[in-house]
């Protein structure tokens, strides 16, 4: 009991690393629990797209609207929502688009112009113009006129799911079925898995100041380097037991210190969680951390830094994560391939020694040793499953999650 008792200490400390779980329902005023989509307006203002209409969060209050209380709303179902840079909000259904602006409701479907009624994604360009992913393509919106793009203009069978913008103003979409589409506002270039694509269903995509595509698959994450060539893939953002290893990304998003925030949601398992990325290490937190459910919907970063997670449980905001978390290995030791096999490197560039322990799920030691200034091999003969790497440099302890297939 002594033992396992250290361990939930051990494990709780790693996962909880200080960040705060906030949780809504609607116990606290939320119109429906199964969120799809959010948007961030700014000043701590948030839009939720539901599968019962559409809540405003302004830190404090909710206010909700259906087609009960607006009956211009097209739809109760949320498909896509996006606050606008004038303040517009644009909301998608499966039975077109509406506009909220100046307390008015506008409404366009395909006898407006629009590509088609079933909207998936709406983002906006540098330039004001509205861009809608949908089912069956893409309509661009400029103030008066929709043009529209489908399979016979280049984009691939899937539509379009996901749209983000590189610093060339190139768009950069996930297709449902095709792959990564990049459009220079005159032809379609398409990414998939021949170009090293983890898988052709894409989800979202997030842009960093390096113009490096992180493209979130149903198999994992995909970088592509600026020149738009594959850089690296990700399958093992948030560690599961083995066999199970591969993480499909629901959401994408940068804060304003560069970590990468995924959201991932694993169906066949009934698992999911939010994996976030320093640039060297990945920290996963789930349930177990006080996220509100594992059906991840949706991703948000807002100015704040507050991270928003939409699920079909409600909502969670994640708020003081710090940047460095003792979940991570400091920046002279490298341990890899995490999973491995039962063999993992150490890798220590620094002149320094470490010592290092290797736990047990009971906070049995299993193993002790000292680290050089080299490489070093642990080989760890246990069953699968995932153990703890406690490593002390002699002012303080950094512990990390390793999973044994």
């Amino acid at each position: 009991m002594k033992n396992l008792t250290i361990f939930l200490c051990i494990f709780s400390f790693l996962n909880s690393l200080g960040q705060t779980f906030t949780n809504y329902t609607i116990a606290d005023g939320l119109v429906d629990n199964n969120v799809l989509c959010a948007t961030t307006q700014g000043n701590g203002v948030m839009w939720f797209g539901t599968q019962n209409g559409i809540s405003k969060f302004d830190g404090v209050n909710w206010t909700n609207i259906t087609t009960a209380t607006d009956t211009a709303l097209l739809s109760n179902t949320i498909t896509a929502i996006k606050i606008m840079t004038n303040g517009d909000l644009w909301v998608g259904t499966d039975f077109g688009v509406c506009k909220y602006s100046n307390s008015t409701w506008t409404t366009f479907t395909t006898a407006d112009g629009l590509g088609d009624n079933r909207a998936r994604y709406i983002t906006e360009s540098s330039d004001g113009r509205i861009w809608i992913g949908e089912y069956d393509g893409l309509s661009i919106f400029d103030g008066v006129n929709f043009t529209t793009y489908n399979m016979s203009d280049g984009i691939p069978f899937g539509g379009i799911q996901h749209i983000s913008f590189d610093n060339n103003l190139d768009a950069w979409m996930g297709s449902g079925f095709g792959g990564l589409i990049q459009f220079d506002g005159t032809s379609f270039t398409i990414y998939n898995s021949n170009d090293g694509l983890l898988n052709n269903i894409v989800n979202s995509i997030a842009i960093d100041n390096q113009n490096k595509k992180w493209v979130g698959t149903s198999s994992g994450l995909s970088v592509f380097n600026s020149q738009n060539i594959l850089q690296k893939n990700y399958t093992q953002m948030y560690l599961l037991p083995p066999p199970d290893t591969l993480n499909p990304v629901m959401g994408l998003g940068f804060d304003s210190r560069n970590l990468l925030w995924v959201g991932i949601y694993i169906d066949y398992l009934l698992d999911g969680g939010v994996a976030m990325y320093n640039g060297y290490s990945w920290v996963d937190f789930n349930a177990s951390d006080g996220l509100i459910g594992p059906v991840i919907t949706d991703l948000v970063v807002d100015q704040q830094d507050q991270v928003w997670v939409t699920t079909s449980s409600g909502i969670s905001k994640i708020t003081d994560v710090p940047a460095y978390t003792n979940n991570t290995m400091k920046d002279d030791l490298i341990v890899y391939p995490n999973p491995s096999n039962g063999t993992f490197m150490i890798k220590n560039s620094s002149k320094s020694g470490y010592d290092v322990s290797i736990k047990n799920i009971g906070g049995e030691i299993l193993s002790s040793f000292n680290i050089k200034s080299n490489t070093s091999q642990i080989n760890l003969p246990q069953a699968s499953g995932i153990y703890i790497l406690e490593i002390n440099d002699g002012s303080q302890t950094f512990f990390k999650k390793i999973v044994r297939n």
